[in-house]
């Protein structure tokens, strides 16, 4: 799952928002679309670069960033807000919702969209009718993110920054894979809801990140991205650690009673923890600083 079209919301308004744009999204499905693109991109490298771009959710904005190209990104969503630079930008809608005449003005060269869903469907037949490039990101393991890093800098003519970043991010993640993907596995329940009790489910990229921690999700084979679960499946599953989007020591301390009064042994036991979602819900560079967390987390309950 990436959850990249997600904006900095807590508690139960961050719940609320971030399963909307789960099912909105469709995140268990990878648009054709958004394959042909890696090789339209390739393609458009060898002619100018793009100079008016527009990204369509935070993660994205986050990729052209770390690529070098960020100056050149002239309007986004209201949720790229990272890196600090990027809330000087311009703001064209929510990410669900956006103004296609207010996008025209900036007199865009390129738009990069999540999927084909969305704010992508409203603004991709102005972009056809002006020949106006919609391409797609949409990573689903961990090592499309430095993939795509190379892909951004081969289409804004900014190789070399990205290369470096690219190569940073491949690092670290083989220094993961090395130190935890061989380990005990570890079973995971990820809390992305509360009342009622929704759960990471069938999403390729957090499975991935798991899988680089030697855990497994306990939801893996659920039918959707993003399923509601009640209380005593979580207890039959059983997992050994819980991963919140509490970000606070009062949120996770609430977190922690809530599954202790059921007598969830990992509870009990003190391995809820707590992962800023914005760092682990957008698939972006700074997942790999989310998952150097989890696996750590996941470690303790070794």
């Amino acid at each position: 799952m990436s959850l990249s079209g997600c904006s900095r919301m807590k508690t139960a308004a961050w719940s609320r928002g971030i399963l909307r744009v789960m099912r909105a999204c469709n995140l268990a499905a990878l648009p054709v679309l958004a394959a042909l693109s890696l090789h339209t991109a390739v393609g458009a490298a060898e002619h100018a670069a793009p100079a008016h771009a527009i990204t369509l959710t935070p993660h994205i904005t986050e990729l052209i960033f770390a690529a070098g190209a960020g100056h050149l990104i002239v309007a986004t969503v209201t949720s790229s807000d990272y890196p600090p630079s990027a809330l000087a930008i311009p703001r064209i809608g929510d990410g669900m919702n956006i103004s296609i005449e207010k996008a025209l003005s900036f007199r865009p060269d390129l738009v990069v969209a999540w999927q084909a869903s969305s704010a992508a469907l409203t603004l991709a037949p102005a972009l056809d009718q002006l020949h106006i490039p919609l391409l797609y990101s949409t990573p689903r393991t961990l090592g499309d993110i430095p993939r795509e890093v190379r892909r951004f800098g081969a289409l804004f003519h900014t190789q070399d920054i990205a290369e470096a970043a690219a190569q940073d991010l491949n690092t670290r993640l083989q220094t993961l894979e090395n130190d935890y993907s061989t380990r005990t596995s570890v079973p995971v329940f990820i809390e992305i809801g509360t009342n009622p009790v929704y759960t990471v489910g069938n999403d390729p990229l957090l499975n991935d990140a798991l899988r680089v921690c030697g855990a497994r999700n306990v939801y893996a084979d659920a039918f959707s991205a993003a399923p509601q679960v009640s209380a005593e499946s979580v207890l039959v599953a059983q997992p050994a650690v819980i991963i919140t989007s509490a970000t606070d020591t009062d949120a996770l301390q609430a977190a922690t009673a809530r599954w202790s009064r059921l007598h969830l042994p990992a509870a009990l036991r003190g391995h809820v923890y707590g992962i800023d979602p914005d760092t682990l819900f957008r698939p972006g560079p700074r997942l790999i600083d989310a998952v150097e967390a989890l696996c750590q987390y996941i470690d303790k309950s070794r």
